[in-house]
């Protein structure tokens, strides 16, 4: 017998995580981090410092699209609500 997957776990409703300030923030840092990542990865050096330059452009990605999204899935695991997004 086969258990669907959704009956299990109903899908999660993915709300805004992350205040507007942390936004703006995220988005800059994931911009300079992918940017910065690339012109090295073009220089191209020993392999580590090829792994540690791919490393630094996809954190640089999962900023910019956490922050354009306005979503951390991080912060809805840890149950984390940022002060100024909590209802009363």
């Amino acid at each position: 017998m086969t258990i669907c997957p959704t009956a299990v776990h109903p899908p999660r409703r993915h709300s805004i995580s992350i205040t507007p300030a942390e936004r703006v923030g995220r988005v800059a840092v994931g911009l300079a981090g992918i940017i910065v990542g690339l012109v090295l990865i073009a220089g191209a050096g020993p392999a580590l410092a090829v792994v540690l330059e791919v490393l630094l452009t996809v954190a640089g990605l999962d900023l910019l699209v956490t922050g354009a999204l306005g979503h951390c899935p991080l912060y809805a695991e840890l149950g984390h609500v940022p002060k100024s997004l909590r209802t009363p």
